[in-house]
This record gives C-alpha cells, structure tokens and sequence, in this order.
C-alpha cells in the first residue's frame, strides 16, 4: 500500500508539472507513473534481438514478467519511431494493441489478479535512431573499427532504453530479478552485454548468439549492447566482499594499450570500496568495454573511449593539473556504479544524485591515493565549469534533468558539506550509509537529503534548497569597522543558515551566520586579517 501511495503521489505530481510546464502528454506519457505502468510491477527481462549491420536494423523480442499490484488489463510498453511493435503475446494467444506516439497500450484478456506473477512476449523491428553525438545523444552508433569491421553500440541515457528495445521505460521500476539478453550478430564478430556471459551458440546463416545474465536488479538505460572484433582478458581483485571477477574486452589492435592503462582499475576499486562501500554488483562482475565515444556507466557493463590516456580526452577538467593524474572515464563511469547503478533516482528530474555524487567520487579517488589537499584543490578547481544557468533540480514527470552543472556544482556541494561536518569518518559513514541503506534501490532527492542531514546531525535543508533549487552562490559579507566584525549572508534565499570556519589573526573562528547581519567584538588594537576558507562553494565580500 505504501507503494502504491507514492506512486500515486508521483502521478498527480507528474502531471501537474507536466501542465504548470506546458509539457506534451507524449513527455508525460514518458516521464510520469501513468496508471497503465503504476498497477505491475517489472521482475525480470527476457531480450533476444537479431543485429543486421548490412541494413542497420534490429529484429527481437522482450518477455516482460511482472507482477500484478492491481487489477488493472491495460499495460503501457514503451518503443520509440521508427521501431514498431509487430506482435505481443500472453499464454500463447495475440493480444490487441494500439500505439500513442512512442507508447504502445496492450489490452490483456488473462484477469490480471493482484499478487499473482504472469508475463508478455512483444515482437519487434525497425532500424532505430541513428546517435549523432553518442553518448549526449541517444541511438545506436554503426561505426567500422581501423580494420574495417563493424562497430556497433548502443547510448541511451535521458532518450531512454525504448530507442531500441520495448521495455517499461521509466526510472522507478528496475527489475527485481535482473533479465537475460541474448544477442545475435555476424559469427566473426562479438556481443557484449551486461552482466556475465553465460552462453554461445551458433545461429542460422553464419550468425552467433552470445547470452548474457544480469542477476540483480538493472534500470533501462543501463542496459547496451556492444558489437565489435573484441579481444578479452581478466583478472581477479581482492574485495571487500571477495573475489570479484574484472573482465575487459577491447578491440584487437589495443590490447597492449589496454593492459597498461587499466591497471587503474584495482586502484579505483580500493578507492570506492573504500569510500562508498563494496562494490554492488559481485554476482554480475566487473566489466570494461571498449567504445566508439567517450564512455557511459552501463551496470557492470561499463563502456570507454577515452583513447587509453589519462584525463577526459588528455584534458584535466579541474584545471589544477591533479585530473591528469587517472583516466577520467575509468574513474566517473566506475563511480557511476554506486551512484546510479546501485543508488538510483526514481525521476529524471534528480539526475543530479547520479552526476554530482559520481563528479565528486573524482576527487574521493585523488584523496585514496594523493590526499585530501590534492582532493579539495580538484574539487575546487571544477567550479570554472558551473554556469549557475537554471536549477539541478528539473521538472518531475516529464523525463527532464535539470542544468548540467549537477555534476561539477552538485560534487561542491558534497565538497561543502563535508567541509561543514568537519569529520571525515562521519563523511565516509554517511556515503557508505547511502550505498548500504539504498542498496539496489530508487530514491528521490528528498530521501537522499533527509538521510545526509540526520546522520550529519545538522539542519542542512537550507543548503540543499539553496544549491539544488537555485542559482545564486550565496555571498558571505564581513565588514570590520573600530573593533567590531559585522556579519551576514547575501545574495541567497532568507533561510539560508550555514556555519562557516574562517581565520582571523591567524586564529580559526567559527561564524554561525544568517540573512540577519550579526556582530562580534574584535581587539581593535590589532589589524584585523581574515583568511576565507576555499573549501566552502561561497562567495567573500570582505571589507
């Protein structure tokens, strides 16, 4: 019941945004909890899809069971132009269908009765979008690799999983019991998926089928398909939940390349395991895949670009030299793991819980391995890539993020609140709480904000408000005039209330500040100097 009440909740919210927003009703029909995706809930993917690179299409099916949490007949299958649905079965038997934009409405005949676990079979086919700048955009790449095979992936974060594969299409239903993908591709080259690969077949017509099992839970976008003229290799890293096994697959001609530059791996691994907790998904293994684009977080399926160099495309994005230290793919696509893999948000609109805490898992990687000054100057140093344009925060119920500064503003946030907490235990507690209390789960931004600020002990509503739903950097103003510091915040909403940890005389002084100017006694015998501490994503006015 406490399901279906917050999925209710999420309905009226997503449509009411939806109108506030002038949205269509094709962006709410993708973005909300509609009531023909609310009453089943999704247990386990069954994907068979044929790749044809000589005409670029797909043809498969995707046997969706479910189980039932109202007994409702009429379900909502998601598959985006110019794929189309051909045929959907249950128990044998065509069920009719009709299309809404890029939502198919099957009607069941079978009484769908509640707690019971039934399933679909849908057929489908059609040459899917073609991505113009993977991974920002979304569809399938068919690419030729420097020995002229063929070189085919899949990207579809924010477009969704239904550009190439009928699917439930929304963020706040993984499936419980993981899925199968079985894909089939040219005998010469190799598919890989996510999770571990259980099978290999031969397939009519000089084909090979490749079976790979997900056990734990996936969101859509998580999924991908990777064809290519890939080599494997692996090792064995020592967790802290044991064994885990690493896979890599890279094209032929890198693997010396390879071997080098991933020996970065087990120390990303120590580093988030460290941080964050054991890495989520053990039954499934790691997994590195070579890609014609920079890289993405496929669950344990991770995909990379970057060229086997270190930095995003040998460029450090901090602009203090410490990025040019890792392989910035290896690093943000395997931090995605905890954060977005395994913590993941219910509605697209708090994509930053996703982008701000894997940006800041950079700088966690550099305080493992370098320290926390080389970490906090990194951090610090990717606030010359926040525009302060819009909110993070985006509309709910239409599958819209908010600004891209959730990556670089929201990993400042953390940055701040870390620096607000002053204990690094209590820090490291509290992210590894999020992974261990979340675990394989959907969460909001306001789950995700009540828990930092009860195991922080510390009101941090207004900071959240202030750097999540706004975009002005509030500005700390400190005037000194005949032995008095006067004191207050500007430039932020009335609530805001943080203390801050400055220097005076060389001395550090705990200010308690608010929207209200405050004043302390000073020695007016002695000039005042004050040192601002960096560490806080503020701005001084000091005078």
């Amino acid at each position: 019941m406490q399901k279906l009440y917050y999925i209710g909740l999420l309905l009226i919210c997503g449509y009411a945004t939806a109108i506030s927003q002038q949205f269509t009703y094709q962006d709410t029909l993708r973005g909300s909890v509609t009531p023909e995706r609310v009453w089943w809930d999704l247990l386990h993917y069954d994907l068979a899809i044929t790749v044809n690179p000589a005409d670029s299409t797909l043809k498969g099916q995707n046997t969706i069971r479910y189980k039932v949490l109202d007994d409702q007949q009429r379900m909502q299958i998601d598959l985006q132009a110019p794929m189309m649905i051909t045929k959907v079965e249950q128990g044998g038997k065509a069920l009719n269908f009709n299309k809404e934009g890029n939502a198919w409405f099957v009607d069941l005949t079978k009484e769908q009765k509640i707690q019971a676990i039934d399933s679909i079979t849908v057929h489908y086919e059609g040459k899917p979008v073609v991505s113009k700048r993977p991974p920002w955009s979304g569809g399938l790449s068919w690419k030729k690799d420097e020995n002229g095979n063929d070189f085919i992936v899949t990207t579809c974060q924010g477009l969704g999983a239904s550009l190439w594969w009928p699917c439930k299409d929304h963020m706040y239903d993984e499936t419980d019991e993981g899925m199968i993908m079985r894909f089939t591709v040219p005998e010469h080259l190799t598919a890989v998926g996510n999770g571990r690969l259980i099978n290999t077949h031969s397939a009519e017509l000089g084909m090979k089928t490749f079976v790979w099992q997900v056990i734990n839970p996936i969101n859509n976008y998580g999924v991908n398909l990777n064809v290519g003229d890939y080599v494997h290799f692996d090792e064995q890293y020592d967790g802290e939940a044991g064994a885990l096994d690493c896979d890599y697959y890279v094209l032929s001609y890198n693997l010396k390349k390879a071997k080098a530059q991933f020996k970065q791996v087990p120390m990303l691994l120590a580093a988030f395991e460290h941080w964050f907790g054991p890495y989520p998904f053990y039954d499934d293994s790691f997994k590195i895949v070579e890609v014609p684009y920079p890289g993405m977080e496929h669950q344990s399926s991770i995909t990379y670009g970057n060229g086997y160099r270190n930095g995003y495309g040998f460029r450090d994005v901090s602009g203090t030299g410490w990025g040019l230290n890792f392989d910035f793919i290896l690093i943000h696509e395997s931090g995605h793991e905890w954060f977005a893999n395994n913590v993941t948000y219910k509605d697209m609109a708090d994509m930053w819980v996703h982008e701000g805490f894997t940006a800041y898992s950079e700088g966690l990687y550099l305080d493992y391995h370098y320290g926390k000054d080389a970490a906090s100057e990194y951090v610090i140093g990717t606030r010359q890539n926040i525009r302060n344009d819009k909110p993070i925060i985006g509309p709910y119920g239409v599958n819209k993020s908010g600004s891209g500064d959730m990556y670089s503003k929201g990993a400042n946030l953390l940055h701040t609140i870390r620096t607000l907490i002053d204990n690094d235990e209590t820090w490291r507690n509290i992210l590894r709480g999020l992974n261990k209390d979340f675990y394989h789960q959907t969460v909001t931004t306001q789950q995700i904000e009540a828990y930092i600020t009860k195991h922080a002990e510390k009101d941090l509503k207004p900071i959240f408000d202030q750097y999540l739903r706004h975009t002005e950097i509030p500005t700390l103003v400190l005037t000194v005039n005949n032995g008095t510091l006067s004191y207050q915040w500007q430039n932020c909403i009335d609530s805001f209330d943080m203390s801050v940890l400055i220097s005076i005389n060389g001395k550090k002084t705990k200010l308690n500040p608010t929207t209200t100017m405050k004043e302390m006694n000073i020695d007016q015998n002695v000039k005042c100097e004050i040192e601002s501490n960096p560490n806080y994503y503020i701005n001084y006015d000091i005078k």
